[in-house]
């Protein structure tokens, strides 16, 4: 090979190895769908239904709903716990924190969303549940919701010979409830639709609504 060709294929050979040194160092780019942009404000509502499982569900499916919690409000025990707030006398309440982006979905709506997956009527209970600690109420977080909720639990009265036992009541403190509690909807799919059925949720919110419950 002659001396000219020898430093041409020379050439080649530091040129490839000089390309693969820089590919090695390239920082590989992320083609994937950009990330939601992060809300300016979070908002936050909190909902007593009864089982709190059967409350994440619906929240969930709304758009502009970033997370759902379940957890206890409304008594004075401090950090309590499922044995204690199931066994009543805590004054604590089953329920479940909503936290949105009030630019995407409204406190109105929310509201709207609640009230189809309660029985309005019910005193002390939500369907099998009995106990104060499975009444409902809304729990507001300031006088902007106060209203909202006062409103709509008398425009929902004008439906109902029943006096709506639903309360409207100020949230001191939310507590979450255990870490196995959490999205036990998606976790535990075939258990949660057993209780939903033996506990003739969805049977009585179709009788209520007249349309399938969430």
């Amino acid at each position: 090979m002659s001396r000219r060709r020898w430093l041409a294929v020379l050439g080649l050979v530091l040129g490839l190895g000089s390309v693969l040194a820089w590919a090695q160092n390239v920082v590989e780019v992320d083609l994937a769908e950009p990330a939601a942009p992060v809300p300016a404000k979070v908002a936050v509502a909190v909902f007593g239904g009864g089982c709190f499982w059967c409350m994440e569900k619906p929240f969930d499916q709304m758009d502009g709903v970033l997370s759902t919690t379940s957890g206890y409000a409304g008594g004075q025990e401090q950090n309590p716990t499922y044995e204690q707030v199931s066994a009543g006398g805590t004054g604590h309440v089953e329920v479940v924190e909503v936290r949105y982006d009030p630019e995407r979905v409204s406190y109105a709506k929310l509201l709207n969303t609640y009230w189809r997956n309660v029985d309005p009527v019910a005193v002390n209970r939500q369907f099998c549940d009995a106990g104060p600690q499975y009444r409902s109420a809304i729990f507001f977080v300031d006088e902007a919701q106060r209203a909202l909720a006062e409103a709509s639990r008398a425009e929902l009265q004008k439906s109902f010979q029943q006096p709506v036992a639903t309360e409207v009541l100020p949230v001191v403190r939310f507590w979450p409830a255990e870490d196995y509690h959490q999205d036990y909807y998606q976790r535990n799919s075939i258990r949660y639709s057993y209780y939903r059925g033996r506990c003739g949720r969805d049977a009585r919110l179709r009788e209520i609504w007249g349309a399938p419950a969430q």
